[in-house]
């Protein structure tokens, strides 16, 4: 790929495809956003890869994880926290995406932040999975009996003698090859440093990436996509619109150092994420058409 021109092209093209396909994601692909994608890409595609992805909400990882997946043409899955959510239930999903990456031998993106830990025992079962790929009590002899003879035709064709444990190890060897971990962290408090110290493969067996905040380009950028369908603030070249494109940006910029000098005096902390800056372009775009709309209700008494 020559350049960033071209990877913007593609990853468009490919973020368009996905839309068409699943359910619609209204991304803004700014440099460090393909850069993150081209990240998560070399990651999962190596044996085994599984990356830490670690930011602030509303940095973009769950997204860029599902394009990144789609990309590479994998199946992403995620499990989904109800009220009565156990550990029962992460068995019965890890076993749905083992029968996929193991059995059919799909490729399979395991998206899984740290919101979903509702029981920290949770990271037993995904510690051994980063680790080995061999999660302890995850099947019943009887069950792995009948993965084993699944896996046989193509342990055969692989040339390999058919013993139980040449089965096991085939069809681990498919799961270390084809189910790929996102982990989605936060690094905000001590929550992610006490599990990397209980269970160390969250560290020692994932590459991290590191979700920096959003430069001022970035900003501009998804103000400017996110501002273009209000007809109000003029045409693309209008004054009023370039300034209040200029201001979004400053604002958020201004905010953040604000939180510095917050932090300074008065020992807390005062968070400015991309999930803010978002909240602001939708709570300004909210006030406009009920200011709009306002406006056309005196205009029409008159």
């Amino acid at each position: 790929i020559n350049g960033f021109d071209r990877l913007s092209e593609l990853l468009n093209q490919a973020l368009n495809e996905y839309n068409e396909n699943l359910a619609a994601m209204d991304l803004v692909l700014f440099g460090d956003a393909m850069c993150h994608v081209g990240k998560i890409c070399r990651i999962i595609m190596s044996t085994p890869g599984h990356p830490l992805l670690v930011g602030v909400g509303g940095s973009g990882r769950q997204s860029l994880s599902r394009l990144s997946s789609y990309t590479c043409q994998y199946i992403t899955m995620m499990i989904v926290i109800s009220g009565n959510y156990g550990m029962n239930e992460l068995k019965g999903d890890l076993q749905a995406m083992y029968t996929k990456a193991g059995v059919k031998d799909e490729g399979v993106m395991f998206l899984f932040t740290d919101g979903q830990i509702t029981n920290e025992k949770f990271l037993v079962y995904i510690n051994d999975l980063l680790a080995s790929g061999d999660i302890a009590d995850l099947y019943a002899s009887d069950e792995k009996d009948a993965i084993r003879n699944a896996v046989r035709s193509g342990c055969k064709g692989a040339g390999i003698q058919d013993t139980p444990e040449n089965l096991w190890m085939f069809f681990i060897g498919r799961i270390r090859k084809n189910l790929h971990m996102s982990l989605a962290f936060s690094p905000v408090g001590d929550a992610m440093r006490n599990r990397a110290k209980k269970f160390p493969a969250l560290v020692n067996c994932t590459v991290i990436d590191w979700f920096q905040p959003w430069p001022m380009d970035a900003l501009y950028n998804v103000g400017q996509k996110f501002l273009a369908p209000i007809e109000q603030l003029g045409p693309q070249d209008s004054p009023t619109r370039q300034g209040i494109l200029d201001f979004m940006p400053y604002s958020f910029e201004a905010s953040g150092e604000q939180a510095k000098v917050f932090m300074a005096v008065e020992r807390r902390f005062a968070y400015t994420t991309p999930k803010s800056f978002l909240e602001l372009i939708k709570l300004y775009t909210s006030k406009v058409g009920q200011k709009v709309d306002a406006l056309e209700d005196q205009k029409d008494r008159l």
